[in-house]
């Protein structure tokens, strides 16, 4: 799907897309953190027929009510496809080993085969996150490998 992004000065950006039945949607991002969903007018391009306003707290509720739903349904296909792989969603909790630190302390991949494959914060979807990214308490770690791979995995966040 093509998303033309377009620059609005003193604004923000418009994202605008097509969908797979004709209608024009759109995405204002304010300077502000506002945000705009817009329905363009089938009969007149330049108009709108419908413009709801979010604030940034409602964009990353919505975002994450389309965005994980959409991560869960691509994770469930993978598991479909490959068998014996698996898709586990660990919390890192307050007081974890890992809480504060960087993904490359865990090892996680060497020593579990697993791999982290997402991170969770606040609503946002960080996917492939690099060695030096730093975990939160309150992060939902997406975990792909075999069975006991995934649960060391979660075991190793929570225990160390």
């Amino acid at each position: 799907m093509d998303v033309e992004r377009t620059a609005l000065p003193g604004i923000g950006l418009r994202y605008e897309f097509q969908t797979q039945r004709g209608r024009r949607m759109g995405v204002v991002t304010h300077r502000s953190g506002r945000r705009e969903v817009v329905i363009y007018d089938p009969d007149d391009p330049d108009s709108t027929t419908e413009c709801v306003v979010l604030s940034g707290e409602e964009a990353n509720v919505l975002a994450e009510l389309l965005g994980g739903a959409r991560i869960v349904e691509r994770l469930a296909e993978l598991e479909r496809q490959a068998v014996g792989l698996v898709s586990r969603q660990v919390r890192i909790h307050s007081g974890s080993p890992y809480d504060g630190r960087a993904l490359a302390d865990t090892q996680a991949r060497t020593r579990t085969g697993a791999s982290i494959v997402a991170v969770v914060r606040h609503g946002e979807v960080i996917a492939s996150p690099r060695p030096d990214f730093r975990f939160e308490a309150g992060d939902v770690v997406v975990v792909i490998g075999t069975e006991d791979g995934t649960s060391a995995v979660e075991t190793l966040l929570a225990n160390g």
